[in-house]
């Protein structure tokens, strides 16, 4: 075996690892930083719980306005809550009384 051959043959033996080196580099790259990686699966993950609690903030919300509507409802009229409403609403206060506003 010639020394030539001999250059040629460790040559092929250290690019076949080079080779292999840079496609462990490539790939472990791409499953971090990726468009489908690791740092896109947290993000993701961050904005999914954002956007419960946006959700669970309204549903909230929607079951108070529900519980007004239904107390303001013909079947099971609240006297309380109908003066209530009407005052707000029609911006009456009576000459005995004061009103304390809340920031709500």
């Amino acid at each position: 075996m010639g020394w030539l051959q001999n250059i040629k043959l460790k040559m092929t033996k250290t690019g076949f690892w080079v080779l292999t080196f840079l496609l462990g580099i490539y790939f472990t790259l791409n499953a971090v930083f990726g468009e489908r990686g690791l740092q896109k699966l947290i993000y993701l993950q961050k904005e999914v719980a954002h956007a419960r609690n946006i959700a669970d903030h309204y549903r909230r919300n929607k079951e108070t306005l529900d519980q007004q509507v239904k107390l303001l409802s013909s079947e099971s009229l609240d006297l309380d809550m109908l003066d209530e409403r009407a005052r707000t609403i029609l911006n009456f206060v009576g000459e005995d009384e004061f009103v304390i506003l809340d920031d709500e």
